[in-house]
Order: structure tokens, then sequence, then C-alpha cells
């Protein structure tokens, strides 16, 4: 997209060392972004400017009324003053943190160090802020966001799993389309940290065979069984790295960089940004790479790899899930694992099936074809919800006007964006019964069917929204709130 422009750009310079950071708000919607703060030797204006479209874009995709942005410092993480550069440079850009910019842990820093510096700098105890303070009631809005992120499962907080879990079903969903049985498939994953460990953990509990997986000591491959992702996931430390006394006898390692020539179905790239080149790309044997990274593979790259026939499914739809999975917590349209899980699913599969048939159908890519959708969904939710708009409600009174809109439609008026639309449990009827803490990726009710079907006049129920203008949730997790459409 040459022609896009930022809304905003902000740089910044530390008065005591040689750090820069930067800020970019790329949109407003319902006068907000999201985005969040990395901190890496080399981070540049125009790397945050193009991770802050991805947010946009990651948003539109899956409907959620909010812009995009992106913070990056250009330090050192491991320098032992960069508690204190972050901690500046939070207290720079605070008019923007109190009121337009939701931001997350990031490369180089961990979500706890965010949250301590925003208390440390008196935002309160959670990096998420500005929406909070849009809220209600903030002090139930905060105890939602610490009981969702401070639960494990699998070992794993929610902002571990939901990513990783995200890829997986895009996977799955991309296998699918090229009829692939899962059972069937193998993959490789470049990086084991908490995006590429569920992503493998996930894929391999669907039946798919994980061959290799990279850390930054090298490639661990097992090509005829496939790996113990469960036994590895154990092993882990916080940087990723696997120790290598628990890799059994038929367990071999090789130089990292031959992951991109491995003999697989789906190759995760779920590390670094540019990670695929076009001085690489042509030793990728996989018909999928399914993007866990930010920006991992370079446009030429991609480009190559089309005209070779090998689909990329990109990062702004594949890795959504974390940010999608920390919205829906925010706005109280879910609270547990299990409701992001499931939503994510039912989202997720549809999603990648259809952007997959129109890119083949149109002889694009699927990014092309996403982009599209994305940017199309961003007009839309900018003219619903508003742009440059100076405090609206991210809460429960925008869903409503947008419902009550679409009740005042007319018959057949489709809603211009997703919403959650489950329905609760009756008063006198019984509770929803509790869910897996993430669902089995290999039971995938045929949602595309359900989506796709024609749609009655009148209101439209949950069940019969087109796929591209609603997202079906087929029930709440315990203690998940369920919305009308």
């Amino acid at each position: 997209m040459p022609s896009h422009k930022p809304f905003l750009q902000v740089t910044w310079d530390d008065d005591q060392t040689s750090a820069r950071g930067f800020v970019v708000i790329d949109q407003l919607v319902t006068g907000i972004a999201t985005g969040g703060m990395r901190m890496r030797p080399g981070c540049t204006l125009g790397e945050v400017n193009e991770l802050a479209r991805e947010m946009t874009l990651k948003m539109a995709a899956f409907g959620i009324h909010v812009g995009g942005a992106k913070g990056g410092i250009d330090f050192d993480p491991a320098d032992p003053r960069a508690e204190e550069v972050r901690e500046r440079f939070v207290r720079a850009v605070r008019p923007l943190l109190e009121r337009f910019w939701v931001t997350a842990g990031d490369l180089g820093t961990r979500q706890e160090q965010l949250d301590a510096t925003f208390e440390r700098v008196g935002l309160g105890d959670t990096s998420f802020h500005a929406a909070v303070l849009r809220a209600g009631d903030e002090t139930e809005v905060r105890a939602r966001i610490r009981q969702a992120f401070d639960t494990h499962t699998d070992g794993l907080k929610l902002s571990e799993l939901v990513g990783g879990f995200g890829v997986a079903e895009a996977a799955l969903a991309a296998l699918e389309h090229r009829g692939i049985p899962a059972a069937n498939a193998r993959a490789a994953v470049q990086g084991f940290g908490a995006m590429g460990g569920s992503t493998a953990l996930y894929l391999a509990r669907a039946g798919v065979r994980i061959v290799g997986i990279t850390d930054s000591r090298g490639l661990i491959v097992n090509t005829s069984r496939g790996l113990d992702v469960e036994s590895l996931l154990a092993a882990r430390d916080e940087a990723g790295v696997i120790d290598r006394s628990v890799l059994r006898e038929d367990d071999a390692e090789e130089p990292g960089d031959t992951w991109l020539g491995q003999e697989v179905d789906v190759l995760v790239p779920a590390a670094v940004s540019y990670a695929i080149t076009p001085d690489n790309c042509d030793r990728i044997r996989a018909g999928l790479v399914v993007e866990a990274a930010n920006v991992p593979t370079t446009a030429e790259a991609e480009r190559a790899l089309l005209a070779r026939g090998v689909t990329v499914i990109p990062d702004f739809v594949a890795n959504t899930g974390a940010a999608a999975g920390a919205w829906w917590v925010i706005l109280g349209e879910v609270v547990s694992p299990s409701g992001a899980c499931g939503r994510l699913s039912a989202q997720m599969r549809p999603l990648v099936r259809r952007l997959m048939a129109e890119a083949d159908a149109g002889g694009v890519s699927t990014r092309d074809a996403a982009v599209r959708f994305a940017r199309d969904n961003a007009r839309r939710l900018a003219g619903e919800f508003g742009s440059v708009v100076a405090f609206r409600d991210l809460y429960s009174g925008t869903q409503q006007e947008q419902q009550d809109r679409r009740e005042d439609g007319g018959p057949g008026r489709a809603p211009a964006v997703p919403v959650a639309v489950a329905d609760p449990a009756p008063a006198d009827g019984p509770a929803a019964q509790p869910q897996p803490a993430c669902p089995s990726s290999a039971a995938d009710p045929d949602l595309a069917e359900v989506l796709d079907g024609p749609a009655p006049a009148g209101r439209q129920t949950a069940d019969t929204l087109p796929a591209y203008s609603a997202a079906y949730w087929p029930g709440p997790a315990e203690g998940d709130a369920g919305r009308r459409p």
C-alpha cells in the first residue's frame, strides 16, 4: 500500500543513552489504537510504521473496532539500563498511552515488565490503561483482565497460548482447503518461544507430525515419527531454548538455517522478522507458509513463492489470536482461555478457507485477498464507530448502538462488521457447559457451510450471517459473555 500514510508518527531521543524510540498510530477507530511495544537494537521508524499498519489490518480482519499502532525502542533489552530506558520512553509518550494507545508486550519486552512500568509512572497496573479508562466500571475490567491473563492452561498464559492456537487453526484450515488431512501432514516450526511453542503444541494435538523445531542453538528434527512437542516444551527455558538432554535416541540436530528446506506440508516462521528473503526462499519445500512471526517474509520472497505455487497465510490473519483474545477480554466478550480459543477457531477457519478460495479464483496471493478484505472492513469500522473522535465508549454503548441501527435498518440488512454472536442460556434453563481449555483442533465443525449459506429476509440470526459479515460463535464457555447480533 505505497499511498498509505499513518495518522501520527512520534520520534523520541533518550537524553541519557543512545536509545531512540518511535510510536506510530496508523489509524484511530473509536478514537483509539492498539499495538505492542518492542525493544531491539536496530529498531527503525520504518519497521514500527509497517508493524502499526499490520495492526490495523489485524483488528479489521477480525472486526474489532480499534485502530492499529506500534511502539519501538532502538536499544538492547539485555543491557542493564534497558528497564530505565523503557520507563523514560513511557513517560515521554504518556499522553498517548493515557487516552489513545493501548499497548502490550512485544519483542524484547515482557508483559509483566510493561505492566510494572505503567504502575511506576502512575498509569495503573496494566498497559491496557487507555481502554480500561473508558469503562463504566474500571475495577471490574481490571479484575477481568487479571483473571484471564493470570490463568494458566497447558502451562501457558492466555497471551501465550491463544496466539499459537490461532496460528495452528490457520494452518489446519489451509491444509483442509488443500485437501490434506491433519493426520497426514508434516510441519516444521522456526522458533520455540511463546508463539512457536504453542503453535507446535496445538498442531501436534490436531494430529500434525512436527518433524522440525528450531531454537537459538539449531534445528531439532525427527522425520520418521515426529518430535515429542510436549516433552520439548517442558524442557524449554524462558528464552525458548530446549535442554538437549531430553532428546530421544532418534531425534537429531542440524544447523538452524536448515529449517527452510524441510520436506513438510506446513512451514511456520515464528521467530524474527524478514526470515524468508529472495536469497533463501528457493530452499522452501513446503506448500504452505503460515506466518506466526510479524513480517517474516519479504514482499519479493512472497512473490517468488507464489510463482512456485507456495501459499503464504499472512501474519495479520494467522497470528492475530493474541491481540484479538486480549481485546475480547477487555471488552468482556470472553473471560476464559476456552472462550478465546473457541471464538478464535470459529472465526479463523472459515476466514482462511474463504480467503484462499478467493485468492485461487482471482489468481492473486492470499495476502492480496486478505488486505482487500481487511481494508474494506477498516473503512466500515471507522464509519461505524468514528475515527478521530474525542472519547467514545468502547464497551456496551457502541455495541448496543450498532444493534439498534441494524434493527432499524429494514429487512435483510447485514451488519457492517463482525460481532460476537453467542446466545446466553435462559435464566431458567441449563447453564452453559464448561468446554475444554482449548478445543481440540481436530474437531472442527463445518462452519463454512453454516456461514456461507443463503440468508433469509428479515433480521438475520447468528447462524445465517455470511462469514465476512459476522463471527459465528457456537456457544459461550462457562462465564463468557453471550451477545445477540
